[in-house]
C-alpha cells in the first residue's frame, strides 16, 4: 500500500513492521464492518495511514489507521467523543482495538491554504480554547505524566542520535519540564488537544476550521500554547521569541511563563523526533532555535 515515508519510518521505529504488512487486510475488514468504500491515501500524514472513504449513503469521510502505540487510538477517540465537534473534527465511528477511526472529511490545512502566521495563530488559539473543558474522569494522561514521558524521550533520543543539539539545550528543556510537572494541578487541568499546529488545522465544508489528530491530555491549557511556541521556529527567532508567548497568553488568558516553558520542552522533544525520522528541514530548525534560546 502507498504508505507515507514518515509513517513507514515511525512504524518500523515502533517495531510495527507487521502492522505495515497487514494494512490491506485491515482496510478490507473495516470496509466490510463499517459499510464504507476506501479510496486514495493521503500523502502528508505522519502518525497514521489516512485515506479517503465514503459511507454507504455517499457521505464523504476519512479512514484513519494509527501506527499501533499503547493507548494512542483510545485517547484520540476519547478526546473526539468529548469534544463532540467543538474545535475538533467529528468522529463518525471508531475501533480502538484496531487503532481505527472514521472521521468527517475536511478540506485543506492552514499550511496548504498559505494562511499568514498571525491569522493562523488566531484560528488555532480559538479552536484550542473551544476544546478546553474539565474532564476529570476521561482516563487520559495528565500533564505531569506527559512531562515525565517527555523527559525520558528527550534523554533517550538525544543519546541515540549522538547529540544533535547541545547538552545545555537538553538541560534547559529538562529544567522547564520539571517546573511544569511540579506545577500540575488536577483542579486546573482541562482537556487539551496536545498537538495544535497548522497541519492539524483543516478547513471545514462551511468555511470554518477544525483540529484533527488530538493526542489528548488532562493538563494546564498552556500545554497547547506551548506547542504553538515550538512551531515556525525560523519565524520565532526572526523576532522576539518571548513576544509570541506573551501574545498567546493575552489571546487565551493563559500564563506566559508556563507557555514559554512548555514551548522549550516541546521544541527539543519534537526537534529530536523529527531528526530521527528524517522530517527535515524542520527538525534541524527546531533544534537550532532551541540551542539559541538556551544561550539567551
Amino acid at each position: 500500500m502507498d504508505v507515507p515515508a514518515v509513517v513507514r519510518a515511525k512504524a518500523v521505529q515502533a517495531g510495527e513492521a507487521g502492522w505495515l504488512a497487514g494494512l490491506p487486510e485491515l482496510v478490507a475488514g473495516l470496509e466490510r464492518d463499517w459499510g464504507i468504500t476506501v479510496g486514495r491515501a493521503y500523502r502528508d500524514p505522519t502518525e497514521a495511514y489516512v485515506a479517503e472513504a465514503e459511507l454507504a449513503d455517499g457521505t464523504p469521510a476519512v479512514l484513519k489507521l494509527l501506527v499501533p502505540r499503547p493507548g494512542q487510538a483510545a485517547d484520540e477517540i476519547t478526546v473526539l467523543r468529548l469534544a463532540d465537534g467543538a474545535g475538533c473534527v467529528r468522529l463518525l465511528a471508531s475501533d480502538a482495538g484496531r487503532n481505527a477511526l472514521l472521521l468527517d472529511r475536511l478540506g485543506p490545512s492552514l499550511y496548504e491554504l498559505g494562511v499568514p502566521i498571525g491569522r493562523r495563530l488566531e484560528i488555532m488559539c480559538r479552536l484550542a480554547s473551544e476544546l478546553w473543558r474539565p474532564a476529570p474522569d476521561a482516563g487520559l494522561r495528565t500533564g505531569a505524566e506527559k512531562g515525565r514521558w517527555l523527559v525520558e524521550h528527550i534523554l533517550r533520543m538525544w543519546t541515540d542520535l549522538g547529540g544533535p543539539c547541545s547538552r545545555a539545550t537538553v538541560d534547559h528543556a529538562l529544567n522547564c519540564a520539571d517546573r511544569r510537572i511540579a506545577a500540575h494541578s488536577p483542579e486546573r487541568a482541562v482537556l487539551v488537544h496536545g498537538d495544535v499546529h497548522q497541519w492539524n488545522t483543516l478547513q471545514t465544508r462551511d468555511g470554518g476550521f477544525a483540529l484533527v489528530d488530538p493526542d489528548g491530555l488532562l493538563a494546564e491549557p498552556e500545554y497547547d500554547m506551548g506547542v504553538l511556541m515550538r512551531e515556525d521556529p525560523v519565524e520565532l527567532m526572526a523576532g522576539d521569541p518571548r513576544g509570541r508567548a506573551r501574545w498567546l497568553a493575552a489571546r487565551t488568558g493563559c500564563d506566559p511563563v508556563a507557555i514559554w516553558e512548555w514551548g522549550v520542552v516541546e521544541r527539543v522533544s519534537t526537534g529530536l523526533l523529527a531528526v530521527a525520522v528524517g522530517l527535515q528541514p524542520v527538525g534541524g530548525q527546531m533544534l537550532a532555535a532551541a540551542d539559541a534560546i538556551a544561550r539567551m
